[in-house]
């Protein structure tokens, strides 16, 4: 169930390879099921951040149960794996975390 969303302005040739990274770490991080992980992945959008157009990203991860006291390094992890990834520098990276309720999540019809 947990939801992982990178917007950049970088193109991005090696999605397959990035998502595969991207769900293994997160995933170890959250101490969640790599099946039940989605990543989405938003190249060559146009964004404009800190007064410019350089590389930069936007991050979103949601998941049920997202401890509040894992942010912190969610976000460090998140922004290092850009930066290698990508090459976009940490302080052109915004980090959303969102804490679901598992009601409010649906699924095969249903909820968790």
């Amino acid at each position: 169930m947990p939801y992982l969303k990178v917007t950049t302005n970088k193109k991005i040739d090696n999605k397959e390879e990035l998502t595969r990274i991207l769900t293994k770490e997160v995933a170890k991080a959250l101490g969640k099921a790599e099946t039940y992980f989605m990543v989405s992945l938003e190249d060559t959008a146009y964004i404009h951040f800190q007064g410019s157009s350089e590389l930069a990203a936007f991050v979103e991860l949601r998941s049920i149960g997202l401890p509040e006291s894992q942010t912190k390094s969610l976000s460090k992890m998140l922004c290092q794996l850009l930066e290698q990834q990508l090459d976009i520098p940490k302080d052109r990276v915004y980090v959303n975390f969102l804490d679901i309720k598992n009601t409010m999540w649906g699924w095969k019809g249903d909820t968790f």
